[in-house]
């Protein structure tokens, strides 16, 4: 949920904070996201109350004409954090362990990311951080690269998806509200036509239920 929030307000700031119907849309869509989940109004809604509970976002009541509650995150005033930081929480969120190359791939549809050394730089300030927001995983037989994982949603040291020994997730427990779930072996990346087409159908349907709280909203106002 935090991930959907950030990655909405950075690409879609006209339909920002988000609608309850908008989030669950964001946190369904098929593009940007790893694993892909289906997640329901009541699921989203119990990790929203634990996000709360954290401080970690906050309820924007109706105004202004508006009937519908909406949400946004606040990491810029709990962790003062700048865009291009909760960026990369985001990126880490919504698609789970990544090389600093993928992660300024990913990033720079939400910020301008200059370089790989800057991003570099930016996962070293996260892991540094009181909270200790990010860190680098130990590189896998046959890999070039570290990746790194963040630390909001997966306990330091372990790894979405896998289970230590008495046969318990990562964390010794049930995954927490508002983290992404597990991430599972990824199927191999489709073309990038198939790719685009799916990113075009996700900001369509996030926009559709926007449109359809929007139209509720003015019936409202209008008193039908």
């Amino acid at each position: 949920m935090l991930g959907c929030l950030v990655e909405k307000q950075l690409t879609t700031p006209q339909q920002y904070p988000l609608t309850l119907n908008a989030l669950v849309a964001a946190c369904n869509q098929a593009t940007n996201r790893d694993p892909v989940v289906t997640l329901d109004d009541d699921t989203v809604l119990a990790s929203l109350d634990e996000l709360r509970t954290l401080h970690l976002i906050r309820v924007v009541l109706p105004s202004h004409g508006r009937s519908v509650k909406r949400y946004r995150h606040v990491l810029d005033e709990v962790w003062g954090l700048d865009a291009p930081r909760y960026a990369l929480v985001a990126t880490l969120l919504l698609r789970g362990p990544q090389t600093v190359g993928e992660l300024r791939a990913r990033t720079e549809r939400m910020v301008d990311v200059a370089s790989v050394g800057d991003v570099q730089d930016q996962l070293t300030v996260l892991s540094e951080h009181s909270e200790g927001l990010a860190h680098p995983l130990p590189r896998r037989p046959g890999q070039k690269e570290d990746r790194w994982q963040q630390t909001v949603a997966v306990p330091w040291g372990a790894e979405p998806g896998v289970t230590d020994p008495d046969g318990r997730g990562p964390g010794g427990g049930p995954e927490t509200a508002g983290s992404s779930p597990p991430v599972a072996a990824a199927d191999p990346a489709p073309p990038g036509d198939v790719e685009e087409l799916r990113a075009e159908v996700g900001a369509l349907r996030a926009e559709v239920a926007v449109l359809r709280e929007e139209l509720a909203e003015l019936r409202h106002g209008l008193g039908g």
